[in-house]
């Protein structure tokens, strides 16, 4: 009883991967998760995690996400909801819209769409106008 909650605060420290959607493999539905969960194939639908969503290169993502944290280097199509953060890395490819209170945007990377940053303090957001970077 006691060992389960220490491993899951272990991977938490070691950010170390607890669930994965592998190449060539195609999911739809909901997911729900509290560690990190990486995604190289394709899921469509819901995803509500209260820890970091990894879409690796090659990986697609349809649908809307609620996270604490996402890191992005595929594609994703839908709206992204951090808490904490969003990363989108060279060769990212992402449409829609990302509430976020951190942005970080790699050079190289698709983004269409809209922001809109949370603030430090409070629960408003402030709204960043359609934009491309890439």
């Amino acid at each position: 009883m006691f060992g389960k909650d220490k491993d899951k605060e272990e991977k938490k420290k070691t950010g170390e991967v607890a669930g994965f959607i592998g190449k060539g493999m195609a999911i739809e539905g909901k997911m729900s998760f509290e560690e990190t969960v990486r995604v190289d194939g394709s899921f469509k639908g819901e995803i509500t995690a209260a820890g970091t969503l990894v879409v690796g290169d090659g990986g697609y993502v349809e649908g809307e996400i609620k996270a604490a944290n996402a890191i992005i280097t595929g594609t994703v199509k839908g709206n992204i909801d951090a808490e904490t953060r969003v990363e989108l890395r060279s060769p990212a490819k992402f449409c829609g819209e990302i509430k976020t209170a951190t942005l970080i945007i790699d050079e190289g990377v698709v983004f269409e769409g809209r922001c809109a940053m949370k603030k430090k303090e409070g629960d408003g957001y402030d709204t960043v106008q359609y934009g491309t970077a890439g």
